[in-house]
């Protein structure tokens, strides 16, 4: 038997984490350039990487400012 359930009780959508999102896809990018040609240099690998990484960080402080 299921419970009965508050139904006055309004739904609340979860909150886009942005940090995570974007490092995602920040790093799926990465591997699928680093299978489709290897011979980028590790170098500039790492500075796209650090570089996506530091552009997700400052989305998600901006997201986090707007939503306060």
């Amino acid at each position: 038997m299921r419970p009965d359930i508050d139904r006055t009780e309004r739904r609340r959508a979860h909150r886009t984490d942005w940090m995570a999102l974007l490092s995602g896809v920040v790093f799926i990018a990465a591997g699928i350039v680093f299978i489709s040609d290897p011979s980028v240099p590790p170098l500039v690998m790492f500075i796209i990487l650090v570089g996506g990484l530091g552009f997700s960080g400052l989305v998600a402080i901006l997201v986090k400012a707007v939503r306060r």
